[in-house]
């Protein structure tokens, strides 16, 4: 026997639509790219999008069509992100911090119809655009008066004077919430990046999930900074989020820096912020150079990579700022899990509380998860056994687009390549990625432990910990550091401040310091360039310090 309830669709559109019910003078705020600082509410935004998903149609987008957007967090880029999918075609973010090369290649895959862009990007665009075949117009994302001059780009559009010249007299169409309805692709796979390609319904469940107050915790007395950036999974659901629960948005624009991220945070009350560690470490950086604190900021959401256990020390302890561990990935939406303390936690010493918040936390309702061996079988979760992390549920990749990969599953799992350990408590702790674990001697050497020590150092700004050979032990792990301007931190001080915080055996067998280390798109270490830039890296004799025989 079924239920006898309403059969309605899961939209994104349904987000805007409520925001502007119940949550219409809510406001907006966006440091443009023009120089300028933005402020409008929800209801102007949602009557904005319905006249920009009237000019999307006007320009001829086909029925699931891809539309690529290239632009940092903005008030246009959220009304684009409700026009194109809520219109029935396909939000595509592309990262501008990609190479020219890799953006034309994802594009072209996408077959991307329509390319909205900040005007920052525009030899970006000049290099793309005419790679892509089936491409049918630009839009430069500002008003007649900034639009820049392209001779490469004869027919481009303004994107002020497309919603301007349109109506907001239009109604949402109501369609199959498994309609697919935005595009990101991921570069943590082999090969070329894969297409992960998200529904309606996947997109309204996770945000459901994430706005939960064992998750991300948002209701409408916030106020939301997504320093994450809007081409990065959506930055992380948050404009989804927002409009759900109605808080108040801040959107930075392309000034990420630590001044201009403190100074945004401070005028504008930002309660909540979200963003990679090495965009935290500027802010940190600024906010600890100047004598400065926050006076609205208290709880900010950390992911992309492990959050240093120094980096939630000082957020916490200094700056009374609560640090959200989260983890995820492109194929997940992205949240998977979020490190919220159960209730009989809090009463636990400062110590021990930080040595749970360390972990990527617990499963949002909707993720199932468990942890396999070598040979598949599901290990304990005890917070000891380590093994590959699988994942499924509803805002999980069943395949890439266009199949890319074949059947990225494994008997209806997903497996994240992240080796990681799962408490009783269910708290789960990403010990390394599987490409990334250092084998030494026949035994593991998680180099997410090693980095976090050496970023604990008070004269060291950014360290990773790559695998090296050694003729002995097959591989020894080798530290490369950016010491913080003006230290004078030497090879041997560092190494010794190994001593003690962990086995004598994971003790690194080197240091090398660098000018700077490589980061990915999304902030990310790029550890397959240090890899193969320290490949004939030659080791010291380091034998009496290994503890074993």
């Amino acid at each position: 026997m079924n239920g006898l309830m309403m059969q309605q669709p899961l939209l994104i559109s349904s987000l805007l639509t409520h925001a502007e019910r119940h949550h219409g003078e809510q406001q907006i705020v966006s440091r443009r790219v023009e120089g300028d600082v933005h402020r409008y509410t929800f209801r102007d935004m949602a009557a904005r999008a319905r006249r920009l998903a009237k000019a999307v149609a006007r320009l001829g987008v086909s029925d699931g069509g891809r539309v690529a957007t290239l632009a940092w967090n903005g008030y246009r880029h959220m009304e684009l992100y409700y026009a194109v999918s809520g219109s029935g075609a396909v939000l595509h973010t592309l990262n501008p911090r990609l190479h020219a090369d890799q953006m034309a290649w994802i594009a072209q895959h996408a077959r991307d119809e329509i390319l909205f862009f900040d005007i920052g990007f525009l030899p970006l665009v000049e290099a793309i655009a005419p790679r892509l075949a089936g491409l049918k117009a630009c839009v430069a994302m500002t008003a007649r008066e900034h639009m820049p001059q392209s001779t490469a780009l004869p027919g481009l559009l303004c994107f002020e004077e497309l919603v301007e010249a349109e109506d907001d007299a239009y109604e949402w169409p109501v369609f199959d919430e498994n309609t697919a309805s935005s595009l990101c692709y991921t570069s943590g796979t082999t090969g070329n990046p894969k297409g992960v390609l998200y529904s309606h319904r996947s997109t309204v469940l996770h945000t459901y999930a994430s706005a939960l107050p064992d998750s991300l915790n948002l209701s409408s007395r916030d106020t939301v900074l997504p320093v994450v950036p809007m081409f990065h999974v959506n930055a992380w659901g948050l404009p989804y989020a927002a409009s759900m629960v109605g808080a108040k948005l801040v959107f930075p624009g392309p000034a990420l820096d630590g001044a201009s991220l403190h100074e945004l945070i401070e005028r504008q009350g930002v309660t909540v912020s979200a963003g990679v560690p090495t965009v935290w470490q500027g802010l940190l950086a600024h906010v600890e150079n100047h004598g400065l604190n926050f006076a609205s900021m208290r709880r900010t959401i950390i992911g992309g990579s492990a959050c240093p256990p120094a980096m939630m020390r000082a957020f916490q302890d200094r700056h009374d700022v609560q640090v959200i561990h989260a983890w995820g990935m492109t194929e997940l939406s992205p949240v998977g899990t979020v490190c919220a303390l159960k209730g009989s936690q809090r009463a636990l010493t400062a110590s021990r509380r930080n040595a749970i918040q360390a972990k990527q936390g617990r499963a949002v309702f909707g993720v199932d998860m468990k942890i396999v061996g070598d040979d598949g079988a599901e290990l304990r979760w005890d917070g000891q056994a380590s093994g590959e992390l699988m994942v499924r549920g509803p805002w999980i990749v069943a395949q890439y687009l266009g199949g890319e990969g074949g059947d990225p599953l494994a008997d209806g799992w997903f497996p994240t390549g992240d080796v990681a350990t799962i408490d009783a408590d269910g708290f789960m702790q990403i010990t390394d990625r599987s490409k990334d674990v250092i084998k030494s001697g026949g035994e593991w050497i998680g180099s997410i432990d090693l980095e976090n020590i050496a970023m604990a150092h008070p004269q060291v700004a950014i360290a990773a910990c790559v695998a090296v050979p050694h003729p002995r032990w097959d591989e020894r792990p080798l530290i490369v550091a950016v010491r913080k301007p003006g230290a004078t931190l030497t090879r041997e001080e560092l190494l010794r401040f190994f001593d003690g915080k962990i086995a004598r055996w994971w003790t690194p067998d080197d240091v090398v310091f660098v000018d700077a280390i490589p980061l990915g798109a999304t902030g990310k270490v790029l550890k397959n360039k240090l890899r193969d830039a320290f490949k004939e890296h030659r080791l010291p004799d380091t034998e009496a310090r290994h503890g074993r025989a």
